[in-house]
């Protein structure tokens, strides 16, 4: 296997974020765009667990490698936990960053609660179905206005009261440690040695497939 992992995204932004945050790990991190176009995973769960394992799932089976797939989103006290796992698309199928934003925005006006977190789940699965999952959170509260020009995402709405500022007025660096992304993201950093006996292990059950004239 040489410890090849595949970032199950095609999200620049995550794929350095992520990649920054191993950079001291011995493991040869890929992504989606390393293999060339291939069918988008289904992530119609009603968890980020479910989506994330459901992502990991679909690319590991295509690819035959392991695959570690995140699925995370924003959770809004007042609204009930929205947008929650339809983050991305808040506003609309091909909802942008900005429309996400600027309609979270309006549904939070004149509300006096204004407690967020973001949340996050990874899995690493193996083609045949074993997964792990690691979780992170970290705790804000929305804006009244866009703030700052980093980040992406809901980044720009998103107090960390501990910073004074929001996702989007501090640098990557910054963000990842205390970031819902981070901490997963360190968790699973944490325990790669444990991962990558686990993934040799899972992976060495995987039987080639008999000739098609074999008896």
């Amino acid at each position: 296997m040489n410890n090849i992992i595949v970032l199950a995204t095609s999200n620049e932004n995550k794929v350095k974020e992520l990649r920054a945050l191993l950079k001291d790990v011995a493991v040869d991190i890929r992504c989606l765009k390393d293999f060339g176009p291939m069918p988008e995973a289904v992530e119609d769960g009603t968890t980020f667990e479910e989506n994330a394992y459901k992502k990991a799932l679909h690319y590991a089976r295509i690819l035959g490698l392991p695959a570690l797939a995140d699925d995370s989103g924003l959770s809004v006290d007042a609204l009930d936990g929205a947008p929650g796992v339809y983050s991305a698309r808040y506003s609309g199928e091909k909802a942008s960053d900005w429309d996400n934003c600027e309609k979270l925005l309006r549904e939070m006006e004149g509300r006096s609660n204004r407690a967020a977190r973001f949340e996050c789940v990874l899995s690493l699965a193996v083609p045949h179905g074993p997964a792990l999952t690691w979780e992170g959170r970290c705790e804000g509260r929305i804006t009244e206005q866009r703030r700052g020009e980093t980040g992406f995402g809901y980044d720009p709405v998103f107090l960390y009261e501990d910073f004074g500022r929001t996702f989007a007025e501090v640098s990557m660096e910054e963000k990842s440690q205390v970031s819902h992304r981070g901490r997963a993201m360190r968790e699973f950093a944490a325990e790669i040695d444990r991962v990558l006996t686990w993934l040799n292990q899972r992976m060495s059950e995987i039987k080639p497939p008999k000739p098609d004239h074999a008896e």
